[in-house]
């Protein structure tokens, strides 16, 4: 085992909105995120992102994944629990998925969102 600081059950909500991922939840040894797409491509693309930011991070989510749905789940094995990396990753998950161009920026991007919060 890590020695890395694991939150007990009642400290997790607190975690998420100081991370500020209130949409994920903690269900079971995880906390976890349901992001809903327009579809198959946008769900291939969302996945694609999700694994990238893992690997980069050294830190692997679990990922399930049909039409127009991916569920995240995170948890630090090695520690035996939820330890600031995974709030860390999912907070970086949150930012990237999530992201939009703006109005008035110079990046034009799609007509409609394809990452939906809920």
């Amino acid at each position: 085992m890590s020695d890395e600081r694991t939150y007990a059950d009642d400290e997790i909500p607190a975690k998420l909105d100081e991370y500020g991922i209130g949409d994920w939840y903690h269900e079971g040894n995880w906390i976890r995120r349901k992001y809903s797409t327009g579809g198959w491509p946008m769900t291939m693309m969302a996945v694609n992102a999700v694994g990238y930011l893992c690997e980069a991070a050294g830190h692997h989510a679990d990922l399930e994944v049909t039409w127009g749905k991916l569920w995240v789940k995170l948890a630090t094995h090695s520690a035996g629990g939820i330890t600031d990396k995974d709030f860390t990753l999912a907070r970086k998950i949150e930012e990237t998925i999530l992201w939009q161009p703006e109005a008035d920026g110079p990046l034009d991007g799609p007509m409609s969102k394809f990452v939906f919060s809920k």
